[in-house]
C-alpha cells in the first residue's frame, strides 16, 4: 500500500486519496485539431521510472495535488500542491 503525504491534511493511506492521472498536461488551445484533442485525452508517456501524478484526497479534505512516485519501486520522491512548480528530481537508477 502507498502511503501519501497529503499537503494539507499530512501522511494518510493510499484508500483514501483517488488516482487522477499524469499530472502537468497542457490542454489544447480552442480550435484544436481532432489529433490533437486526441493526443490530450487518450495518450499519456507512461515511461519508466519517475512519474507525476496528480492525486485526490477524495475521503479528507478533497483538495488535488501532484506527487512525483518511482513506479518501480513504488517510492514517493515528492508532493506538492497543485500550484506548485514540478520539482527537480533526479533519478538516481539507471532504468532499462
Amino acid at each position: 500500500m502507498l502511503h501519501l503525504s497529503c499537503p494539507y491534511c499530512g501522511p494518510r493511506d493510499e484508500t483514501e486519496f483517488a488516482y487522477g492521472g499524469e499530472a502537468h498536461i497542457a490542454r489544447p488551445p480552442t480550435g484544436a485539431s481532432d489529433r490533437e484533442w486526441a493526443d490530450y485525452l487518450f495518450f499519456r508517456r507512461n515511461s519508466k521510472g519517475i512519474v507525476f501524478e496528480r492525486w485526490q484526497h477524495a475521503r479528507g479534505c478533497r483538495q488535488w495535488f501532484n506527487v512525483a512516485r518511482d513506479n518501480v519501486t513504488h517510492e514517493i520522491r515528492a508532493h506538492y500542491c497543485i500550484d506548485e512548480e514540478m520539482p527537480a528530481i533526479p533519478d538516481s537508477e539507471e532504468r532499462l
